[in-house]
């Protein structure tokens, strides 16, 4: 679990992929935290990102180290937005308190359920992680 938070910390943005209907659709994300042994990622309500997670809550990750070594993250949405893990989230990255705060509507978190991850390269095997 570090290595990947590690991971995806280190090389933002990282691209989430959702489901728009039948066609992809791919977007930079920044803000990542663990928290009770699970990665937890934000956004808005009024996106379209929220729209499609609740719609389809698969979505698949990647980014890339200037080392060239990738990974591709993929799971399930799960959404859980209280006080307490806004207030955390908000403290994980102050940057997010210039869009939203503790008593914001519109601020969502989820975390990935189900999760897999894949660390690849040009040069060495795939190394695969459950979360």
């Amino acid at each position: 679990m570090n290595e990947i938070l590690e991971f995806l910390q280190q090389n933002a943005p990282f691209y989430i992929a959702t489901l728009d209907g039948d066609r992809p659709k791919v977007r930079p994300f920044g803000f990542v935290m663990e928290h009770e042994g699970k990665l937890w990622f934000c956004t808005s309500n009024q996106k379209q990102i929220y729209r499609q997670l609740q719609e389809n809550p698969y979505f698949e990750l990647s980014t890339v180290s200037p080392e060239r070594v990738w990974i591709r993250v993929r799971g399930k949405a799960v959404f859980k937005s209280t006080p307490a893990l806004k207030e955390k989230a908000l403290e994980a990255a102050p940057l997010l308190k210039k869009i939203y705060s503790v008593d914001d509507t519109i601020f969502e978190l989820f975390y990935l359920d189900e999760g897999e991850a894949a660390f690849c390269s040009m040069t060495a095997e795939p190394r695969s992680v459950k979360l």
